[in-house]
């Protein structure tokens, strides 16, 4: 099916929208600690994987060259946000104000956890994308619910095989490494199969509402050919 290039779908703009909140709630969301037994987390697994939900139902609806638009529009607002941040975090408080150390745990956040944070991001995004795109054409539009676990394992992979060492090399034991990216990547994965349910449902109503199911015969997968939708 044809995407119309003069359409503006409200669904996709809720998408959008929704998408860039979940990046910069998860930022703030990160610097809580959690600890499940043995597991230690932050609180961003709350609603970091939404991102590659909606990253999945993006991709399915409207194809990959709509979910790169996405990721980029993403990157910009939470690069945005952080900036914002460090640069409020920067300036001198009032003499009156006593929450100078609380606003800094938030938002002053180390350039080495933002430029990995970052890094991680576009790469696990876009090969979430990648996968579920290809996995598209090959199955000829079947079996949605593997393309949609697979591509977050790969995506989630690549997320925490660049996130942690770059943010977290040095600082925690290197051997621990390899338990704290698995224990992560078999997590967010646990979250997309859990609410897959709810994932089908909305591709459902988005392909009906929208009239839209977008197969990437010939597209270009540059990741910074941006303009092209």
């Amino acid at each position: 099916m044809q995407q119309d290039k003069k359409k503006v779908s409200v669904l996709f703009m809720l998408f959008a929208t929704l998408f860039c909140v979940c990046l910069i709630t998860a930022n703030v969301l990160e610097t809580k600690q959690l600890s499940f037994g043995p597991i230690n987390l932050t609180a961003g697994i709350i609603v970091f994987p939404v991102s590659y939900i909606i990253n999945d139902v993006v991709c399915e609806v409207w194809g990959y060259q709509r979910t790169r638009m996405l990721i980029w529009m993403g990157f910009a607002m939470n690069f945005f946000f952080v900036i914002m941040g460090a640069i409020a975090d920067w300036i001198p408080g009032a003499p009156y104000w006593h929450g100078e150390e609380g606003f800094h745990v938030i938002f002053g956040l180390a350039p080495r956890i933002a430029f990995a944070s970052f890094i991680a991001f576009i790469a696990g995004s876009f090969i979430n994308a990648y996968v579920m795109s290809k996995m598209k054409l090959r199955s000829e539009g079947a079996n949605f619910s593997a393309r949609a676990i697979l591509s977050t394992v790969f995506g989630e992979l690549t997320d925490s095989v660049i996130f942690f060492p770059l943010a977290l090399g040095g600082v925690i034991p290197w051997e621990e490494m390899p338990s704290l990216m698995i224990s992560q990547v078999a997590l967010k994965t646990i979250y997309e199969i859990l609410v897959l349910p709810i994932t089908i449902r909305v591709v459902a109503f988005t392909k009906k509402h929208d009239h839209e199911d977008v197969f990437d015969n010939d597209i270009n997968y540059n990741i910074f050919n941006i303009l092209k939708i």
